[in-house]
């Protein structure tokens, strides 16, 4: 099980990671963008949404730091825009630390399997500390 840091952006994800990687000297980034996504004729993602960044992956000095920019429409504060992700290869534990850290908390995206997970989720705890999961194996 790993814990890793996930960064959002207002828009601007691609300049930052882009800018990170040149001053932490890393591999050029792989980005997907939401136009990127599989197809779903029930979540179209607008045109003014394609071209953001859906994820991005950078290994900074032996930590993966995750970005994305967040959907339109999508609250936005800057310095709240930073979350913890455990990834972890055993679903079961992914399922017993979600609802351990539910409790009290709120659930923004309840575990379900994904086009890049078998099983994700993310929740607020209650010190407003926000979290995702993410199974991370390799069985999709």
């Amino acid at each position: 099980m790993a814990i890793g840091v996930y960064i959002n952006f207002n828009g601007n994800c691609r300049q930052a990671v882009e800018f990170y990687a040149q001053a932490f000297g890393t591999e050029k980034p792989q980005i997907m963008t939401y136009g990127q996504t599989p197809p779903d004729p029930k979540f179209v993602i607008p045109e003014e949404a394609k071209n953001l960044v859906l994820h991005a992956l950078l290994n900074i000095t032996g930590s993966d730091i995750m970005f994305s920019d967040v959907f339109p429409g999508t609250p936005f504060t800057s310095g709240n825009n930073i979350t913890l992700v455990v990834g972890s290869k055993n679903i079961d534990e992914i399922k017993s630390l979600f609802n351990n850290l539910k409790e009290g908390g709120t659930v923004d995206m309840e575990l379900q399997e994904t086009f890049w997970s078998k099983c994700y989720g993310s929740l607020t705890d209650k010190f407003d500390i926000g979290w995702q999961f993410s199974y991370d194996g390799k069985e999709m």
